[in-house]
């Protein structure tokens, strides 16, 4: 096996992270929580333009926190003769929700599938913005200057809870059998939601986002998906005198805190070389979540999916039908 760059393996198994955890978090979360429940989320389906043989699809528009109208794809099989599972798929950092076939197998096996655009990101998700300080690059650090409750990932967390609460309230969903997915940011989303939603049953996250941010500053890792952190720093504190507590600031929106929450079962995706989301910042998520969890590890890829990974992800997730 490859030398890692990060903590040898068995550090890594028994890591519990850097980044400080707000003395307050567990009451802004639930505060943010009663937040969303008491929104008219005003969901509206209209049917696709696309059309298959297996699926029906539609765009689904919700109102979220702040009044944004909140955009995702789903699709449901033809032929449903009693309520089904459903998954929910969270796309990566600046993407969007993709495609509608890279979703049929899903659907064809049974599921109805909902996948969200972020906020402002690449999707039709709309960002309501209203943030005190920098928004010219990168949502980590949007609202970071102003209460946290305006933090923008705090709203896309929520959006998540939101989307997963809507798909279960539907007539031909089981709610008691709803999984989540996704990579990188929808990684980190897959645990969020898991979170959030206590309902949701299976959570496949890999290699995951939002996770640890000062260890990921200490490894000087600050680039590339991360690389808004090292900005903020040159931009409005160059000396550091606020560093610690714009990590705790940070911490209300670390995935890791958050782990403790999740109750559905998870299978977590690490790959030992990923210098974009490091394996340590993983692991602080992973070694947190006290529910059924198991991890697949791949020692040589980086920040990549490895090739056998989709099918076992897939095959994970058959457990809902």
């Amino acid at each position: 096996m490859p030398l890692t760059f990060d903590l040898p393996r068995e550090q890594l198994e028994t890591y519990n992270g850097r980044n400080p955890r707000p003395v307050n978090f567990d009451d802004f979360w639930q505060e943010a929580l009663v937040e969303m429940q008491a929104v008219d989320p005003q969901v509206e389906l209209v049917p696709a333009e696309f059309e298959t043989a297996v699926a029906d699809c539609f765009h689904l528009t919700f109102t979220g926190i702040g009044g944004a109208r909140v955009y995702a794809k789903l699709l449901r099989p033809k032929q449903i003769a009693a309520p089904c599972p459903a998954v929910l798929m969270f796309h990566g950092y600046s993407m969007d929700s993709g495609s509608w076939t890279d979703k049929l197998g899903y659907v064809a096996e049974g599921f109805v599938v909902a996948a969200l655009d972020c906020r402002g990101q690449g999707g039709l998700s709309e960002d309501v913005g209203g943030v005190i300080g920098n928004t010219l690059h990168g949502h980590i650090i949007r609202g970071l200057d102003g209460p946290p409750q305006q933090m923008l990932f705090r709203q896309i967390f929520l959006d998540t809870a939101q989307l997963a609460g809507i798909v279960m309230a539907m007539p031909e969903v089981d709610a008691n059998r709803v999984g989540a997915t996704g990579g990188s940011q929808g990684g980190g989303l897959t645990l969020a939601c898991a979170a959030l939603e206590p309902r949701i049953r299976l959570a496949a996250p890999t290699f995951p986002f939002l996770s640890d941010y000062q260890r990921v500053w200490e490894m000087d890792l600050a680039e590339k998906a991360y690389a808004e952190l090292r900005d903020y720093f040159r931009r409005f504190d160059p000396a550091h005198e606020r560093e610690t507590a714009v990590f705790e600031r940070l911490g209300y929106i670390d995935v890791q805190h958050l782990a403790p929450r999740i109750r559905a079962e998870v299978l977590m995706t690490t790959c030992l070389m990923d210098t974009i989301c490091p394996p340590s910042t993983q692991f602080a998520a992973y070694n947190k979540i006290t529910s059924a969890k198991s991890m697949l590890v791949y020692p040589d890829y980086e920040h990549e999916t490895p090739a056998e990974h989709s099918d076992r992800v897939f095959q994970f997730l058959r457990q809902l039908l």
